[in-house]
C-alpha cells in the first residue's frame, strides 16, 4: 500500500526535462537518514537527478559570472560622479612632471636636486594661494636632512645606517596651531633603472593635490596634516625613520596615512590598519568615496609570506602610532622596472585614489578621536568590502559573537539530524565522520596529483609557462584537481555507497562541506583571526540557503528550481571568496616572477590553484552525488588537461613578453665589478674583476644562454663560505634566494668616487674585546659585511641600538646610503675572542654600488646588456667588492 502511494505521488510530481529520476523507495526500507539497512538491496524506483551535461553547465556558468562580476567591479575605478574637489588632471601633471627627470635613487641629482625643487616650487604655489585668498590655515615647511641607524628583521634582518637623506616636510594647520597631527607619507625615490611612476610618484603627485584642496577650504581645519614627501624609502625605509624619531612635528603625530605600490595603476587597497585602533577603519568606511579593502590582505601580509615592507612598519615600530596602508597592487609584473611609466596608469586611477585620501584624511582632521587616539585604541576590526561597492566593517568582538552563533546554528542543525527517528546508535554521526574522512582525502589525493604534475612540467624544463599565459596554468592545474576531485566521488558513490539514495548522499555531502567550513570558522575564531569572517560567509549564507530549500528538495529532488535557487543562495560568499582568490594570484603571480632561484614556481602556484578549485567545490560536491554519471565531466577534464599539457610540453607557452601592451619582463641584475681580497697582513691575495649576472627566477638562464652563450654552467659562481657573503657586491641580504649566478671575466671598474676604507684605530678593552674603529668615504650606496672568524663573536657595534642583530649564517649585513655632501662615515665594532681561537678575528668586507651618472655605466656591461633579449630586463650598475682580515 505505501509502495502504490509512492508511486502515485511520483506520477503527479511528474519529471522535469533538466532533470531525470532519483533513486527513491519506501521510507519503510531505509532510516531517517536515508541509508539503506540492506546495502545490497537496489532501488526500486527514479525520481530526480540531475542531468550531468545540465548540472555540469549550471556550476560552469555560475562561475564565470562570477568571475566577470569580479573583472567588472576591478575595472569600475570611480564610482558616480566625483564631487570635484580632487583635480585629476592636476595630478598627472604632477606625475608626469616627477617622472620626467627618469630614475631617482638616493643620492642623485635627479632625487635629491630636481624632485625636491619640483615639490618645492608647487608648495609654494599653493602656500602663496592660501596667502591670496585669506584661507583660515597657515602652511609650513621644512626640509629635512637626517641622519640615523636602525635594525630591522626584514630579508631574515639586517642593520641600516642612512647620512642626510632628505625629506620634504609640509604641514597645514588652523592659524591658531594644532596640538595633534595627522600624517601622511609617500616616497618619491626609487629604485635604479626605473621611472617609478607607480611607485611611488603617483603617490605624491595625489598627495600634492590633496594638499592643495585641503589648503583651499573655507572651512577652518580642527587638527593639523603633515604631508611626509620622503626621500628615501627604496633603500629600506631609511627616510621614514628619520622623520619619525627624529623631527620635532613627529611629536604631534597621532596617525598616518601611508600610500604605496606594489603593482602599477588599479585601484588603490588598504592591506593593513593598526595595530588595534580601530577608529581609523571607521573612519575609511565612513569616508572613503570608493572603498576597496581588505583585512585579509592585512593578516596576509603580516604574516610575512609577502617578501616586502612599506614605511607602516617604521611608524608602528618606531614611532608608535596606528595608520593606515595602501598600496596598487595591479599588474606587479612591471613593478619596479623599466616599464612602470604613467602613461601605464588611468587618470581614473589617479582620481579615486584622490577621492579617497582626500575624504578619509578630512574626516580624521575634524574627528575627535585624533585628539584622544588612546581612549578609542583597544580592539581590531574585521573590514571587507563586497565587489568595491560598499564596504563592511565591525568590531573583531563583535565578530566573535557572531562567529560562535553561527557555528553554534550549525551544530545543532547537525544535531537534529542526528537525532531523527533511525539514527539510533548515532548511524548519522558515523556517516558523517566517515564522508568527512573521505572528503579531506579526497582533498590530499587531489593535491598530491597536481603536486606531481608541477614536478612533471619542472623536470621536462617547461616552469613558468603561465607567467605570460595565467589561464594556461588555470587550466592544467585546475583541471587535474577538478577532474581528482571529481574522480575521487564518482570513485566513492559507484564503489562504497553502492546502496544509498543519491539524493541523501548528495544531503550528506552538503553537510559535510558545512561542517569543514564551521571547523575552520572555529578555529579561526580560537586563533583572533579577523579573517574569520570568510567561513562565516561561507557557513551562513549555505544554511539558510538549504533550510530554506528544505521542502522544494525533499518534494522534488534536484530540480531546476532548487539546482538555480540554491546557487544563488551561494552567489554572494562565492563572489567574495572569488575577488580573494583574484587577489591572491594578483599578488602572488608577479612574486613569483622575483622571489629567486631557489623556490620552484610550479609548487607554490599548482598549490594556490588546488587549494582555490577544493575550497571553490565545496559546495559543488552536492551536485555530483545529484547526477547518476561524471563520465562526460571526467572526459571533459581530462581532454583539457591532455591539450594543455601538450601545448606546454611543446614550449607554446613561453613565460616572457616584451608586448608593449602587457609586458612580463624577465628579471636580471647584472653588476661590471671588480673585486679585491686582503690578507691579514694587509697585502693583496687575489683580485679580479667581471661581469656578475644574477637571475631572479626559477628558470635562472634556461632561456638567456641561446643567446648569450658565455652564461653556461662554466661560468656558474661558487660560494666562498671563508669569504663574507660568498666573496660578492650583494646589495641586499638575498643570496639565500638567488645561488644561482654568473661571472664574466671582464676588465676593471674604475670610478670616478672609489671605495676609501680606512681601519682608523684597534684597541682591546678592559672587558676583555677588541674595538676596532673604520672610517668609509665612498658613493651613495654601499654595503658592510662582517664574518667574525671560529672563536669569535660580534659582541656590540656602533650602529642601531648597540646590539648587533641575531643571525644564524654568522654573517652581518649593514646597508648604508647617504644624500649630498655627506662626511665619512665613522664606525666601530667590538669582537669577543675565545682563547682558544684562530689567528684573525673578523673578515670584514666593503661593496659599493654607483646607482646613477657616469659611473653606472661601462662599455663592456652595456655591451653586454645590448645582447639580452627585449623580454628581459636586466637591471645594471657598477659596483666594487674589498675585503680585509683582521
Amino acid at each position: 500500500m505505501e509502495r502504490d502511494t509512492t508511486i502515485r505521488r511520483i506520477k503527479a510530481l511528474g519529471t522535469p526535462n533538466s532533470v531525470s529520476q532519483v533513486n527513491n523507495v519506501s521510507r519503510s526500507s531505509y532510516g531517517g537518514n536515508g541509508y539503506n539497512s540492506d546495502p545490497k538491496k537496489k532501488p526500486e524506483v527514479n525520481l530526480f537527478l540531475l542531468r550531468e551535461g545540465f548540472g555540469a553547465s549550471l556550476v560552469f556558468v555560475f562561475i564565470l559570472v562570477l568571475w566577470v562580476l569580479v573583472h567588472l567591479s576591478l575595472q569600475q575605478l570611480v564610482i558616480g560622479k566625483s564631487t570635484g574637489e580632487f583635480n585629476a588632471i592636476r595630478a598627472r601633471r604632477h606625475l608626469e612632471r616627477i617622472t620626467s627627470v627618469g630614475p631617482r635613487p638616493v643620492g642623485s641629482p635627479e632625487n635629491e636636486v630636481l624632485t625636491v625643487a619640483y615639490l618645492l616650487e608647487q608648495i609654494k604655489h599653493i602656500e602663496a594661494e592660501v596667502a591670496a585668498a585669506g584661507a583660515p590655515h597657515r602652511l609650513s615647511v621644512d626640509v629635512q636632512r637626517p641622519t640615523g641607524s636602525f635594525s630591522i628583521d626584514f630579508l631574515g634582518g639586517f642593520t641600516s645606517f642612512y647620512d642626510r637623506v632628505t625629506n620634504v616636510a609640509v604641514k597645514l594647520e588652523p592659524k591658531a596651531g594644532a596640538s595633534h597631527l595627522m600624517l601622511a607619507n609617500c616616497h618619491f625615490d626609487t629604485v635604479a633603472n626605473s621611472p617609478g611612476a607607480s611607485d611611488d610618484a603617483v603617490s605624491c603627485a595625489v598627495m600634492l593635490e590633496v594638499l592643495h584642496s585641503l589648503a583651499n577650504l573655507s572651512t577652518p581645519l580642527r587638527h593639523g596634516v603633515v604631508f611626509l614627501f620622503n626621500g628615501a624609502e627604496e633603500n629600506v625605509l631609511q627616510a621614514s625613520h628619520g622623520f619619525i624619531t627624529q623631527h620635532p612635528w613627529a611629536k604631534q603625530v597621532r596617525a598616518f596615512i601611508n600610500l604605496e605600490a606594489a603593482g602599477v595603476g588599479g585601484k588603490e587597497v588598504v592591506f593593513q590598519t593598526g595595530p588595534e585602533n580601530p577608529w581609523l577603519v571607521q573612519a575609511y568606511v565612513h569616508a572613503a568615496k570608493h572603498p576597496f579593502a581588505s583585512v585579509v590582505g592585512q593578516e596576509v601580509f603580516q604574516s610575512g609570506i609577502i617578501p616586502s615592507d612599506t614605511d607602516f612598519r617604521i611608524y608602528r615600530d618606531f614611532g608608535n602610532i596606528p595608520g593606515i596602508d595602501l598600496a596598487f597592487i595591479e599588474n606587479g609584473f612591471i613593478y619596479h622596472t623599466k616599464y612602470d611609466t604613467p602613461d601605464r596608469i588611468l587618470t581614473d586611477s589617479i582620481q579615486r585614489a584622490g577621492d579617497n585620501i582626500l575624504a578619509v584624511l578630512k574626516h580624521l582632521v575634524m574627528s575627535e578621536e585624533l585628539a584622544d587616539s588612546s581612549q578609542y585604541r583597544h580592539g581590531n576590526m574585521v573590514f571587507f568590502d563586497l565587489l568595491g561597492v560598499v564596504v563592511v566593517a565591525y568590531p573583531a568582538r563583535v565578530g566573535t559573537i557572531l562567529n560562535y552563533v553561527v557555528a553554534a546554528a550549525t551544530f545543532l542543525y547537525l544535531a537534529k539530524k542526528a537525532t531523527r527517528p533511525g539514527n539510533g546508535g548515532g548511524r548519522y554521526v558515523r556517516q558523517l565522520a566517515c564522508a568527512a574522512g573521505l572528503t579531506v582525502l579526497s582533498w590530499v589525493v587531489t593535491l598530491l596529483s597536481v603536486l606531481m604534475v608541477a614536478l612533471l612540467v619542472t623536470l621536462l624544463g617547461r616552469s613558468m609557462f603561465w607567467y605570460n599565459h595565467f589561464y594556461a596554468s588555470v587550466c592544467l592545474y585546475g583541471s587535474a584537481a577538478a577532474s581528482e576531485m571529481v574522480l575521487v566521488h564518482t570513485l566513492a558513490k559507484n564503489l562504497y555507497y553502492g546502496g544509498v539514495r543519491l539524493v541523501e548522499l548528495a544531503e550528506l555531502y552538503f553537510d559535510v562541506s558545512l561542517l569543514l567550513w564551521c571547523c575552520s570558522l572555529v578555529v579561526f575564531t580560537l586563533q583572533g583571526l579577523c579573517s574569520a569572517y570568510v567561513p562565516l560567509l561561507m557557513v551562513a549564507f549555505p544554511l539558510v540557503t538549504k533550510i530554506l530549500l528544505t521542502n522544494e528538495f525533499k518534494h522534488r529532488g534536484a530540480s531546476s528550481k532548487y539546482c538555480v535557487l540554491y546557487l544563488l543562495g551561494l552567489a554572494l560568499p562565492y563572489v567574495h571568496f572569488m575577488f580573494l582568490i583574484w587577489v591572491v594570484f594578483e599578488i602572488f603571480t608577479p612574486i613569483l616572477g622575483r622571489s629567486g632561484t631557489e623556490i620552484p614556481p610550479e609548487v607554490v602556484l599548482s598549490t594556490l590553484v588546488t587549494l582555490a578549485t577544493i575550497f571553490l567545490s565545496s559546495f559543488f560536491l552536492h551536485f555530483i552525488y545529484l547526477v547518476r554519471s561524471t563520465r562526460w565531466v571526467l572526459s571533459g577534464l581530462g581532454c583539457l588537461f591532455a591539450v594543455v599539457f601538450l601545448l606546454m610540453s611543446a614550449g607554446l607557452f613561453f613565460p616572457y613578453s616584451s608586448n608593449p601592451d602587457s609586458p612580463r619582463p624577465k628579471r636580471v641584475f647584472v653588476q661590471h665589478t671588480t673585486r679585491t681580497f686582503h690578507d691579514l697582513s694587509g697585502r693583496v691575495e687575489s683580485r679580479d674583476s667581471g661581469l656578475w649576472v644574477n637571475s631572479f627566477d626559477y628558470t635562472a638562464m634556461q632561456y638567456v644562454t641561446p643567446l648569450i652563450p658565455e652564461l653556461n654552467d662554466t661560468t656558474r659562481t661558487v660560494c666562498r663560505e671563508d669569504h663574507p657573503f660568498c666573496g660578492y657586491p650583494w646589495f641586499l641580504p638575498v643570496k639565500f634566494l638567488s645561488k644561482k649566478n654568473w661571472y664574466l671575466p671582464a676588465p676593471e671598474v674604475s670610478p670616478s668616487l672609489p671605495v676609501d676604507f680606512t681601519l682608523v684605530s684597534k684597541e682591546e678593552t678592559v672587558w676583555g674585546t677588541v674595538r676596532m674603529t673604520f672610517s668609509v668615504t665612498g658613493p651613495s650606496h654601499m654595503t658592510l659585511y662582517l664574518l667574525p672568524h671560529p672563536g669569535a663573536s660580534l659582541f656590540s657595534w656602533s650602529l642601531g641600538d648597540g646590539i648587533p642583530p641575531f643571525d644564524v649564517s654568522g654573517e652581518y649585513f649593514v646597508f648604508y646610503s647617504h644624500g649630498l655632501d655627506a662626511p665619512a662615515w665613522t664606525f666601530w665594532i667590538e669582537i669577543q675572542l675565545d682563547p682558544s681561537g684562530p689567528e684573525g678575528v673578523v673578515s670584514v668586507a666593503i661593496s659599493s654600488h654607483y646607482f646613477f651618472g657616469s659611473d653606472q655605466r661601462t662599455d663592456q656591461l652595456d655591451a653586454l646588456l645590448q645582447r639580452f633579449p627585449s623580454w628581459a630586463f636586466p637591471s645594471s650598475w657598477v659596483s666594487t667588492y674589498t675585503m680585509y682580515r683582521y
